[in-house]
């Protein structure tokens, strides 16, 4: 009877140890999780914390040149979109401080219509404030419609070695009729309406529909065309492969008359504007996507798998 008494204690104070192991487990691992997200608190603090710093330029006093980046490919959803373009150059022309406003642009190119909208905003921003000169800097690269939107500048200056032009339109796809003959797939499109299925990947070109493309591709370069002759004007020459669709270095491009210098950011506001303190008006992502673009949703979904499985545990 004894034995059996000291071997329920036994029992007894190992479940409780164990107990107190297991509890001891829990509360340090969400010790840990409250620390972690502590920390990703202090960070976002800090982040923000730095990014107003940046912004706080916009406050800067005395005379200025005020810069706007256009960065990346040009589309409705990125940071250089026409809504986030457009607002920070109307900030820029706004400032009374303004010296000049330099586009600095780095961009491959994009949608006809967002590269247009901005150019007509800056044709109407110049004629709105005619004393505020804009100067369009490229670096590394300027093709298409981001060159669609330099053509709206006083004056473009680049680097010898950026690629500059590419005025011209495409549009790319695939056809899979071969492949899928091989492989014997049947497409079966059915559609109300003669052209519903326009340029459809699946079926065989239309020789009307190549046609009706072209002709709107045609179109289209010939609008661009025209906006580079308007903005360009006497400065172009007269080269029969300027409006191929060939892109030039730099220097080349200066040389047919699509820039008109070299120079940077710092050196047009220093010497051409004459107004070295240059303040930032690019519009930046909110403080949310920035995070989101950094640390990756990968971050984020430990944080939720780590908070539900302890929650699972403590059921």
């Amino acid at each position: 009877m004894a034995q059996e008494e000291k071997n329920w204690e036994r029992e007894t104070l190992e479940k409780l140890a164990f107990a107190a192991l297991k509890e001891q487990t829990r509360a340090r691992r969400w010790g840990i999780f409250f620390k972690l997200l502590a920390f990703a608190y202090l960070a976002f603090l800090l982040l923000m914390l730095f990014e107003w710093r940046g912004d706080g330029d916009l406050m800067a006093e005395g005379k200025h040149t005020a810069l706007v980046e256009l960065e990346g490919v040009i589309d409705a959803k990125g940071d250089a979109s026409a809504e986030k373009i457009t607002s920070a150059l109307q900030s820029a022309f706004k400032d009374k401080n303004t010296q000049g406003v330099i586009l600095r642009i780095n961009s491959p190119g994009g949608s006809p219509v967002q590269s247009g909208i901005i150019n007509d905003e800056v044709r109407r921003l110049r004629g709105l404030y005619p004393n505020t000169p804009l100067y369009a800097v490229v670096e590394d690269i300027c093709a298409s419609g981001g060159y669609f939107v330099a053509a709206s500048a006083d004056k473009i200056y680049v680097n010898k070695a950026s690629l500059v032009g590419s005025i011209g339109v495409l549009m790319d796809g695939f056809g899979f009729t071969g492949g899928m003959e091989k492989l014997g797939i049947e497409r079966r499109l059915l559609t109300a309406g003669e052209n519903k299925g326009f340029m459809d990947p699946f079926s065989p070109v239309d020789p009307k529909q190549k046609e009706y493309a072209l002709s709107m591709l045609d179109d289209i370069h010939q609008q661009f065309i025209a906006v580079v002759k308007q903005g360009r004007g006497k400065r172009l020459k007269d080269d029969p492969e300027l409006f191929s669709g060939l892109v030039w270095t730099g220097r080349k491009a200066v040389e047919l008359g699509l820039a008109d210098g070299y120079g940077s950011v710092e050196s047009v506001a220093r010497d051409v504007i004459k107004a070295e303190n240059i303040v930032d008006y690019t519009e930046k992502s909110n403080p949310v996507e920035r995070i989101a673009k950094r640390f990756g949703a990968a971050a984020a979904k430990s944080f939720a798998d780590f908070a539900l499985r302890e929650s699972v545990r403590l059921r």
